[in-house]
């Protein structure tokens, strides 16, 4: 196997990201129990993106604990994987600006655009430099697992304190000026 070095890496980040996947459903099921209902763009532009990049997390575990005989195709594969995370960063920012059920601060557009596109880009520039030998650019895809990896983590409890204390938290009663 090529990556031998490396499969510890992706059995242990791989199988997080995979737990966190199943996690983020369980929270979604929780969150749609609730009283809150999120609007289906805003779901769009924050919640769906995190279980993108768990599973690219998986899948890019899943690509290099294959017993591949050469780096070219796990390379073209991650290649293309880097050029979807890329583009769907970019949707998700487009998302996000066109939802209005809530007003993105400057940590959000940090954590769900701007890091998500240089984690893509960096697992793009890794796989690259892969495609020349399996040597090449694995410290750079392992570093974008990681990134995609703490980015999920962070969206995620982000999201469900958001909902947890603006959302779902008592709304004091109306004031009136009657007697």
């Amino acid at each position: 196997m090529l990556f031998t070095a490396w499969e510890s890496f992706y059995v242990i980040v791989g199988s997080s990201g995979a737990a966190l996947t199943g996690l983020q459903f369980v929270v979604m099921a929780l969150i749609a129990g609730a009283q809150f209902k999120g609007a289906k763009d805003t779901v769009n532009a924050f919640g769906t993106p995190t279980v993108f990049h768990f599973c690219m997390v998986l899948a890019t575990a899943a690509i290099l604990t294959a017993p591949w005989q050469r780096a070219l195709i796990p390379g073209v594969i991650l290649t293309l994987g880097g050029l979807v995370g890329i583009a769907y960063a970019g949707i998700v920012t487009a998302r996000a600006r066109r939802q209005r059920a809530y007003q993105p601060v400057f940590e959000d557009w940090v954590w769900h655009s701007v890091l998500p596109i240089g984690a893509y880009a960096l697992m793009l520039g890794g796989a690259l430099a892969t495609t020349g030998g399996p040597g090449r650019g694995l410290f750079a895809i392992g570093a974008s697992t990681l990134l995609l990896l703490f980015i999920g983590i962070h969206n995620a409890w982000d999201s469900i304190a958001y909902v947890a204390t603006e959302e779902l938290a008592p709304k004091p009663p109306a004031s009136s000026d009657a007697p």
